[in-house]
């Protein structure tokens, strides 16, 4: 993969965005092979977690436009939205994440600008080192976020912050964007404060995780007649499976339950 490394340790798939001397800023290739990486991480059926962050001083500062700005025919070829999920290329480098069924927690640092903090919304946790500082940078250019923002941010904040930053692009750091709902935690270490959320996801059922994942993506904008049917159906698939078994097993037992590979 060009500038974006993707291992697995202790089951956990770890992917980095690995331009370090451009802030990481992004290019084609890194958002191709971001939407790659998320692919390969829902193929794998022994991971649990996958931790998305930025080598270097930063988590990202956005598209590299002086990159992006010599492959105008691929641009325009990356607009072209793909007819199983609607997304394009763009937008599949930020909200392929939410078609993986383990959680996946995005670690920010440095400049989360533009494209970059698109990409960590589009992750279901985000924790933030405190000297964090976020923008929706499009303003700067007379563009609007057109990588899966409009969809992610409002699972967020309200519809007047969400107009806000993305009429203006001010700069907000950690702190502002924990009041706002942007990020789940801000501290000194927060790869700690994802080890610590994984530890704790790593105890349940990981088909109980990704039937949660999926119960959530396929009805936070419905209303109760379409999401009733999606919660019986996963739940009655649960019910049936291996895991679930276990899990109640353990649970009658008081013991630590052993689960098998997952069958979401």
């Amino acid at each position: 993969m060009s500038d974006i490394s993707y291992e697995v340790h202790d089951e956990v798939a770890h992917v980095r965005l690995n331009r370090p001397e451009k802030h990481n800023g992004l290019t084609l290739d890194m958002l191709d092979d971001l939407a790659a990486a998320a692919r390969l991480a829902a193929k794998d059926r022994t991971i649990r977690a996958v931790v998305l962050a930025g080598e270097g001083a930063s988590f990202s500062s956005g598209l590299d436009f002086a990159s992006a700005g010599k492959e105008r025919g691929r641009i325009m070829r990356n607009l072209i939205p793909k007819r199983a999920s609607a997304a394009n290329n763009f937008q599949n480098a930020g909200w392929a994440w939410r078609s993986v069924p383990v959680p996946v927690i995005a670690v920010l640092h440095g400049h989360c600008y533009g494209g970059g903090l698109q990409i960590a919304l589009g992750a279901d946790f985000r924790y933030a080192a405190t000297d964090t500082d976020l923008s929706i940078l499009e303003a700067k250019w007379g563009l609007i976020p057109d990588m899966s923002l409009s969809a992610s941010i409002a699972q967020l904040t309200g519809i007047d912050v969400a107009k806000r930053l993305t009429m203006t692009g001010e700069a907000f750091g950690a702190h502002q964007a924990l009041d706002w709902g942007l990020v789940s935690g801000v501290s000194d270490a927060p790869f700690g404060d994802a080890d610590a959320l994984i530890a704790q996801i790593k105890q349940r059922s990981p088909d109980a995780v990704a039937a949660s994942k999926s119960l959530f993506e396929n009805t936070w904008y419905t209303g109760s007649r379409l999401s009733f049917p999606v919660e019986q159906a996963l739940q009655a698939r649960l019910l049936t499976g291996r895991n679930s078994a276990i899990a109640r097993k353990a649970g009658l037992a008081r013991e630590q339950p052993q689960f098998v590979e997952r069958q979401f």
